[in-house]
């Protein structure tokens, strides 16, 4: 909606100011300001005037973290992984996932950091790793929105009891992600709560079991699904997976993970 409003108001009379409540993914204004629009951003205020022309640009388009996410988690929970992930958009206001995992001791590198179109770019590599525990709420919560469902799975395998709270809005996206993923790992074996604005688990669980899952059609919860039943016992099978809405090529890349190709594009 950010974006929309601000788009907008390049071509309004006068200037079109967006306040939030905190501060959100920002790869909109990034890119209008290499463009040379008139925007300033003040706080957690963006304000944009009549453009009268914006300057092409040449951009590539770095990875996308929340599909970078479901490999840091495999790698991270797996007894015996390492996956490097290259030219990930590591823009500080989508890394939450990456305070998650330091929370948790994750074994976690950030690497060849650099930038390219305005924003910040870097490799990450995860191993296999000690998990423990952690609180996720506040400020953190709109940084890691779309990979909380896999901060779920981080707490199977985590000693403890790991808590989201505050994030209210998984219930309104193409699911309602808390059921779901309260569904889809319960039906694993976890030991998940589902609260009104988050949930918890119980960890380590002794062992994921396979099992017939149901993503709902919902892109992230059928690379939830994928993940948890690839570390888990026996056969998986997910109905509506779905993850072709923003990752085609997701089980191809899953079968090289799988096969030993350590890193992924």
């Amino acid at each position: 909606m950010k974006s929309a409003l601000l788009l907008a108001g390049l071509y309004a009379d006068g200037e079109t100011s967006v306040c939030e409540p905190g501060r959100s993914r920002d790869h909109t204004e990034r890119m209008l300001a290499a463009m040379g629009a008139p925007l300033s951003v003040v706080g957690a205020t963006a304000t944009v005037s009549l453009a009268s022309r914006l300057e092409p640009l040449s951009l590539r388009v770095l990875g996308d973290i929340s599909s970078a996410a479901p490999w840091l988690v495999l790698a991270a929970c797996h007894g015996d992984a390492e996956i490097l992930v290259r030219s990930v958009n590591t823009n500080p206001t989508r890394t939450g996932l990456l305070d998650i995992l330091r929370s948790m001791g994750a074994d976690l590198e950030v690497l060849e950091q650099r930038s390219a179109g305005g924003e910040p770019v870097a490799d990450l590599l995860v191993r296999s790793s000690q998990l423990k525990a952690t609180v996720v709420s506040g400020e953190l919560v709109p940084r890691a929105i779309d990979e909380l469902p896999l901060v779920a799975l981080l707490g199977c395998f985590a000693e403890g009891e790991t808590v989201v709270r505050d994030a209210a809005e998984l219930r309104a996206k193409e699911s309602d992600r808390i059921d779901v993923l309260a569904q889809v790992l319960g039906r694993l074996g976890a030991r998940v709560t589902a609260r009104p604005d988050g949930f918890s688990i119980s960890g380590p669980v002794p062992a994921l079991r396979g099992a017939r899952l149901d993503a709902h059609g919902d892109h992230r919860m059928g690379m939830l699904a994928a993940i948890a039943g690839t570390l888990a016992q026996g056969e998986t099978r997910i109905d509506n997976d779905a993850v072709g809405v923003s990752y085609p090529a997701f089980f191809d890349d899953l079968a090289r993970a799988c096969e030993g190709a350590a890193a992924l594009p």
